[in-house]
């Protein structure tokens, strides 16, 4: 493990942070994530926060993306205890656990909302196998939830996997999403988000992707001219806590913790009823020439065929135990289609 000095170094808020410990309140708990306050992973925060603040006397303090640095740094913090909670793409987490990276394979995960949602509630592999593998990187898995579709926004019209022919394409550092884009056709080119909407700017890159929200408040729309639902995929991250203080608050703490898990998590998924359709709005209204294609069902059979591969790629990367998960994933969300 870095030590505590390295962990924050380059980021004024983190060096700041390490200052305030000392004189931090033992009963205020640290939590960031990697969006604003006011996107998905923001509010979901805020209504954890006030169920735990409500309902004990510990109060927590939010850090939205940027303040700490990028989502390795505060995964970092959160396994050195620095932080007590994050909120992370399992894209991310994908180094640290790359069962994790099973979020990556296309055309996995359902396209209605409501059986995402009761999939995320039930799913034996998120709610069983995954919190012994978050708990082997000292992390308490809390809970995963769905942040929407995920949109590619581009240079130029994208109908079919040839478009994407020697097409940049921004992705996470993960492997299996680099599979995938691979997969499509595109080059893809891992960088850190800071550097994204500038690198679209200046053509280093031609393409991204991320939920409809994300790219109406990143502005993405103003550097990209296309926006294509493909289907592909939704976007998902893992609420966690630094496992060694999980471990050891009281029983009733725990259950706090867990009951504000679980209303923060219905509130989500209702407050992300409409959202893709209402950031889709604002973004006409701001850049009226923006060209929106929904790949029909023909269109993205393509793309389907170009992910049977990706999966392989997963079972490759992962052993026996990405295949245990994927099957299990699979047989879960046979259950909610039914």
């Amino acid at each position: 493990m870095r030590n505590l000095k390295r962990i924050l170094t380059g980021t004024a808020a983190g060096v700041a942070l390490m200052a305030s410990m000392g004189a931090a309140n033992a009963e205020t708990w640290r939590y960031a994530f990697e969006e604003a306050i006011t996107d998905v992973q923001g509010v979901y925060a805020t209504k954890f926060k006030e169920e735990v603040e409500a309902n004990t006397d510990h109060t927590i303090q939010l850090f939205p993306y940027g303040t700490l640095g990028e989502s390795a740094d505060i995964m970092e913090q959160t396994q050195a205890g620095i932080l007590q909670f994050v909120d992370q793409s399992p894209g991310f987490t994908g180094s640290l656990i790359p069962e994790a990276q099973v979020f990556f394979v296309p055309y996995l995960l359902p396209s209605d909302s409501k059986e995402l949602a009761e999939f995320f509630r039930t799913s034996k592999a998120i709610n069983d196998m995954f919190p012994k593998l978050y708990a082997e990187q000292g992390l308490e898995l809390l809970t995963m939830f769905p942040e929407g579709e995920v949109v590619m926004t581009t240079k130029e019209e994208v109908t079919e996997p040839a478009d994407l022919n020697e097409v940049k394409f921004r992705v996470m550092t993960n492997p299996l999403l680099v599979e995938s884009y691979q997969a499509f056709g595109a080059t893809p080119t891992p960088l850190p988000w800071g550097e994204t909407y500038g690198g679209l700017q200046t053509n280093i890159i031609q393409g991204q992707e991320n939920p409809m929200f994300w790219v109406e408040s990143t502005k993405m729309y103003e550097v990209t001219d296309h926006i294509t639902f493909t289907g592909h995929n939704n976007f998902t991250t893992a609420v966690m806590a630094n496992k060694d203080f999980y471990d050891g608050l009281s029983d009733a703490d725990k259950k706090a913790i867990q009951d504000a898990t679980d209303v923060a998590f219905e509130h989500i998924v209702d407050y992300q009823k409409g959202l893709t359709d209402s950031s889709l709005e604002k973004i006409k209204e701001e850049k009226p020439s923006m060209n929106v294609k929904v790949l029909s069902k023909e269109e993205r059979k393509p793309f389907k065929e170009a992910a049977k591969q990706v999966e392989e790629r997963f079972i490759e990367m992962t052993g026996e135990s990405g295949k245990e998960i994927l099957d299990q994933m699979k047989a879960d969300l046979e259950a909610v289609s039914e």
